[in-house]
């Protein structure tokens, strides 16, 4: 994402930002448009390094505790918070994955290219996989690929491209909460510049025996040059813990050019096998 937010099932909306309304478009706000805006405005009066996506919905949610809102109350505003959001950063990922200009990778990540290298193709995974760039190669090697992603604009442009390259590929428009990952399942999972911590038990559960887990994401260092939200942030060896029960093929922690933003910055990366 500029990959700086995650696109999973955790809220986005303190990312997210708000839309201007086409020319000639109704200015008159709905109940939830106001809803959300009651949130958006508190949260641009907290202090620049408020942390962003779950953590500051639920400050929000002890906000309006504080305020004396019944718990049902409370519960209906934090998701229609968490639902526009979430719409809000779809639309916003739809623009960026489709656009030619995009300050993103097109290619596909030199990491996990280098870490198939000499591995019979299997069943791959390629979790949020945008508009397709590691799936279409990972095709093109011979591996069946599924990919999904909740930006379906995005998604069209991966089934659009695999068409016109020979390949297939399976693809699902889904949220990573929605999607079944399954047990036993892939050879191959790729978490490239996604949320890893709220899939990791479901990698770990959905990985073959002998099968590996890609990954590539910002170290937390990374934020000091560049505003990155927290799912694609990591501290120094936190892969390693997160992923402990599998054995690590590769792990590195360097100064690179990231697949998101294009600017060197430091990176995390980790390939590691499930016994």
């Amino acid at each position: 994402m500029d990959r700086h937010a995650s696109r999973s099932g955790a809220a986005t909306a303190a990312t997210a930002q708000p839309q201007k309304p086409a020319l000639g478009a109704s200015l008159v706000r709905t109940p939830e448009e106001q809803t959300y805006a009651r949130f958006r405005e508190w949260a641009g009066r907290q202090p620049p390094d408020t942390p962003g996506g779950p953590d500051i919905v639920q400050r929000y949610r002890a906000k309006l505790a504080a305020d004396r809102l019944a718990a049902a109350a409370i519960d209906r505003e934090i998701a229609i918070v968490v639902e526009q959001g979430q719409r809000i950063e779809i639309e916003r990922w739809n623009r960026i994955l489709t656009s030619p200009n995009a300050r993103f990778n097109h290619e596909p990540n030199a990491f996990l290219a280098g870490m198939i290298k000499g591995r019979t193709p299997g069943t791959a995974l390629d979790v949020g996989m945008g508009q397709g760039r590691n799936a279409l190669y990972l095709a093109k090697q011979g591996w069946t690929v599924t990919g999904f992603d909740p930006a379906a604009e995005a998604v069209a442009l991966a089934e659009r491209e695999a068409k016109a390259a020979g390949v297939s590929i399976k693809t699902a428009t889904r949220r990573d909460d929605e999607f079944a990952f399954g047990t036993a399942r892939w050879d191959l999972i790729v978490l490239s510049y996604v949320d890893v911590r709220g899939n990791a038990e479901r990698v770990l559960r959905a990985l073959k025996p002998g099968g590996i887990v890609v990954v590539e994401a910002f170290h937390r260092d990374a934020t000091k040059q560049s505003s990155i939200g927290g799912a694609v942030v990591f501290d120094t060896n936190e892969l390693l813990t997160m992923f402990s029960s599998l054995r690590v093929l590769r792990y590195e922690d360097t100064d690179a050019v990231a697949d998101f933003g294009l600017e060197k910055t430091r990176v995390v990366r980790l390939c590691a096998e499930k016994p």
